[in-house]
């Protein structure tokens, strides 16, 4: 059964710097475009990063760009994201998922989640 696995949530302050980790178990990690998506108390799940199976398109949601950094193992099934001068409103639930399809940022096209891992970022 293919599950995820995000770790690396924190509550920190606002500059800090904070990387998380999504680890996929059982099937083949490099079958799959990985993204990852946040969502901020009292609304919906937004985009925010994704890359492709063997990192040749990572996209960014504007609102990160220049800041955040994904990044992947193949070997060691693991999806990361490594997030630089995070501010309050960077405060979300932040989910990895896994996409068998052509490379997308659509959520729709998102075939399995992650429970997702809190960050909350103080002012």
């Amino acid at each position: 059964q293919i599950q995820l696995a995000e770790s690396g949530g924190a509550l920190v302050q606002t500059g800090a710097s904070l990387s998380l980790s999504c680890v996929l178990s059982s099937g083949t990690f490099s079958s799959f475009n990985m993204a990852w998506f946040r969502q901020a108390p009292g609304k919906g799940r937004e985009f925010v990063t994704a890359i492709s199976r063997y990192s040749a398109y990572p996209e960014y949601a504007d609102s990160v760009k220049g800041r955040f950094t994904v990044f992947r193992d193949n070997e060691m099934s693991t999806v990361y994201l490594h997030m630089n001068s995070l501010k309050p409103e960077d405060t979300a639930t932040y989910s990895c998922a896994a996409d068998s399809g052509p490379f997308t940022t659509n959520i729709g096209a998102m075939d399995y989640w992650g429970k997702g891992t809190l960050v909350t970022v103080s002012s």
